[in-house]
């Protein structure tokens, strides 16, 4: 299926020309807003991207239509090839169902993937910087009170209660509860 995806930022601006473009490739279903593009919190987008599934085309009428932000659009751009879903940007003329568009569809996915990569990078280089001055203390342990967590844990271990009621009592995420009860468990003995 052929959708569409309208944007203008305010609602003076008009959509008849975007409009057009959706008639020239035949779309089936468009999702239209007026609404700035500064961010991807926007109804209809998270409409469209949850409506689009695997073999659908999305046509827009250029990659600013999305987002204005690389950052999004790298994230929208990803999000629509794990979905299976092709993209024409008629402006920027390209089509993923072709070899030529799916090689940028690669591009963009390499480049959010170099951003990404960066983007740690940084912060490893911060916090190592943050070290040096004495200013990181890294993650700090989540407190949980000692008999608590000795009540919770008999409780849990007596079948009174599941592993899941134990971590919402303790305010515990899986991995962290069970690694404490390891370190409990190794204390008893």
């Amino acid at each position: 299926m052929k959708v569409g995806y309208i944007r203008v930022s305010t609602e003076e601006q008009n959509t008849e020309r975007q409009e057009t473009i959706m008639q020239k490739y035949e779309v089936e279903k468009i999702f239209s807003e007026k609404k700035s593009g500064k961010n991807t919190e926007r109804e209809q987008l998270n409409a469209m991207m949850d409506f689009v599934r695997s073999g659908d085309t999305l046509v827009i009428e250029s990659y600013s239509r999305l987002a204005r932000s690389t950052a999004d659009l790298l994230k929208l751009v990803e999000r629509l090839q794990e979905k299976g879903v092709d993209l024409i940007s008629d402006k920027e003329k390209i089509d993923t169902s072709t070899p030529q568009g799916k090689l940028m569809f690669t591009i963009f996915a390499g480049l959010a993937e170099f951003e990404r990569t960066c983007l740690l990078q940084r912060q490893r280089e911060g916090i190592e910087e943050a070290k040096k001055q004495g200013k990181y203390k890294g993650r700090q342990p989540i407190k949980v009170d000692a008999d608590l967590f000795k009540a919770v844990y008999s409780r849990w271990k007596s079948g009174e209660i599941t592993a899941v009621q134990a971590q919402r009592e303790l305010n515990l995420k899986p991995d962290t509860f069970y690694r404490r009860v390891k370190q409990y468990e190794q204390s008893l003995k």
